[in-house]
C-alpha cells in the first residue's frame, strides 16, 4: 500500500503537501486545471496588491493625476490596466476557480500598510475562497522607524485582517526580522493560523550604461531551501499553527526535507514556471517513493522528525553549523 501523503494546512485537509504558490500560473484557469490534474493539493492564487485596490478606489480622473504625480508613480508602479486582474475581476476569478476545481483555493493579498485595503479580505471570503495568504512585503528604509515599529505595524495588519474575515489567514514573511521566533508568536497571538517561509525580495540591479535601475527575475533553486529548513526547524513545535515552505522546493526530496523540518505544506513556484504544471506529479511521485522505500506508512511519520526538538544535532540549527563549517574549511586549506 502506498504511503498516506495527506496533511492538514490552515485547518484544511490536503491530499498531499504540494501546493503551487502565488504566481502567473495560478492566474490562468487552464493552467490551474493542469495543476490540479497533476496532483496539486490546493492552489494559492496570484496576489492582489494593495496598490491595485487603492487605485481602484480612486476616480478615473484622480488615477490619471496620480500616475503623473511623481517619478516613482510614473515609472515604477503599473497602471491599472497593466495588473493581471483588477480587484473586481479577482473576486470573479475566485468564484470561477471554486466552480471549476475540487481542491481548496487560497487567495493572496500583498501589501505593506495597515489601512482600508485590508477590508477586501471580507469580499474575498464572500467570493468563496477557502483561506487567505497575507503576503507582507515591507522594505523598512525610513530611519525614523525602529524594528519594533515595523513589527507592530505587521501585527496590526494581521489583527485587521482577522477582524474582517473568518477565513484562516496565513502570513507570508521575509526572513529579515530581528527576532523571527518572537514575531511568529505575536502573529499567531494576533490570529494568524499559519506562517509561510519565506517571501522573496526581488532585488533591483543597476545598469551603469543606461544609468537606470534594472528589474530582473531570477528563479530559485534547491539551494534557496536551506534558509527555509533552518527556520522551519526552529519554529516547528514552538509556534502554534501551520507552517509552509516557499522557495527552493524543486524535487520530491526538497519537499521531504521541508516536511521533516516541520512544514505542513510546500509551495512550488520557480520549478513550475521552469518545467510546467506537470512537474507536480514528479515531485509527488519522488516524495511517495522515498517514503515507501524507507518504510514510512504516512507523511505524518516524517513530519517534524528533524526539527529543533527532535534533531540528533540541534546545535546545527543555531551556531554549531556555522562554527563547524568555518573551522573545517580552515583545516582543509592549511
Amino acid at each position: 500500500m502506498s504511503p498516506n501523503l495527506s496533511t492538514r494546512y490552515l485547518g484544511l485537509h490536503l491530499a498531499n503537501p504540494v501546493v503551487p504558490g502565488a504566481s502567473p500560473l495560478t492566474g490562468n484557469l487552464d493552467q490551474v486545471r493542469r495543476l490540479e490534474d497533476a496532483g496539486a493539493a490546493a492552489i494559492v492564487m496570484h496576489s492582489l496588491f494593495e496598490e491595485q485596490i487603492e487605485l481602484e478606489n480612486r476616480t478615473h480622473d484622480s488615477i490619471g493625476m496620480h500616475g503623473e504625480s511623481s517619478f516613482e508613480a510614473a515609472s515604477y508602479l503599473p497602471r491599472p490596466h497593466e495588473f493581471v486582474l483588477g480587484p473586481d475581476a479577482y473576486l470573479e476569478r475566485i468564484a470561477a476557480l471554486k466552480h471549476a476545481l475540487g481542491i481548496p483555493v487560497i487567495a493572496s493579498l500583498n501589501g505593506h500598510t495597515d489601512s482600508g485595503w485590508l477590508s477586501h479580505a471580507r469580499l474575498i471570503e464572500q467570493a468563496g475562497a477557502d483561506a487567505l495568504e497575507l503576503n507582507v512585503y515591507v522594505v523598512a528604509h525610513d530611519p525614523q522607524l525602529t524594528s519594533l515599529d515595523v513589527e507592530d505595524a505587521l501585527v496590526r495588519m494581521v489583527e485587521h485582517v482577522v477582524r474582517e474575515t473568518r477565513l484562516p489567514v496565513a502570513v507570508k514573511l521575509s526572513p529579515y526580522w530581528t527576532s523571527l521566533t518572537h514575531l511568529a508568536r505575536r502573529l499567531v497571538a494576533a490570529g494568524a493560523r499559519g506562517l509561510v517561509l519565506f517571501n522573496r525580495f526581488y532585488q533591483p540591479d543597476i545598469d551603469p550604461e543606461r544609468l537606470d535601475v534594472a528589474l530582473r527575475l531570477r528563479h530559485s533553486d534547491s539551494q534557496a531551501l536551506l534558509l527555509r529548513l533552518r527556520w522551519l526547524a526552529l519554529l516547528s513545535g514552538r509556534v502554534e499553527g501551520s507552517l509552509a515552505a516557499s522557495g527552493g522546493v524543486h524535487t520530491g526530496l526538497d519537499a521531504l526535507k521541508a516536511v521533516m523540518a516541520g512544514a505542513h505544506g510546500v509551495q512550488l513556484v520557480s520549478s513550475l514556471l521552469q518545467r510546467g504544471p506537470e512537474h507536480i506529479a514528479q515531485v509527488r511521485s519522488e516524495l511517495e517513493r522515498w517514503l515507501e522505500e524507507h518504510e514510512y506508512d504516512s507523511l505524518a511519520q516524517a513530519h517534524g522528525s528533524m526539527d529543533l526538538a527532535r534533531s540528533p544535532d540541534p546545535e546545527s540549527y543555531e551556531r554549531g553549523n556555522y562554527i563547524r563549517i568555518l573551522q573545517g574549511y580552515s583545516r582543509e586549506r592549511v
